[in-house]
């Protein structure tokens, strides 16, 4: 059996209350809770909608933020374990 796996790679971010969804380029669809991110569940809206995606797809960006999330590591559970700096 041959089976083709893909990188995942992120198409559309948007923002729901204490949730961030993310479109995936094959259709999938993630909603992610901004508890798993201090940095975002602490911005502003204007701040969260100020992102890049990155490397194609393969990453989100917040400059003024200063915070990167992989877009393979949100599909393999694997959350911010940062704190916010007081």
């Amino acid at each position: 059996m041959n089976t083709l796996v893909s990188k995942p790679l992120a198409m559309r971010l948007r923002f729901r209350v204490d949730e961030m969804w993310l479109e995936l380029a094959d259709g999938r669809h993630l909603g992610i809770p901004l508890a798993y991110f201090p940095r975002l569940l602490n911005a502003t809206q204007v701040q969260r909608d100020q992102f890049v995606i990155s490397g194609g797809g393969t990453g989100l960006h917040w400059d003024e933020l200063d915070e990167d999330i992989s877009v393979e590591n949100l599909l393999l559970g694997i959350w911010d374990v940062k704190t916010v700096d007081a």
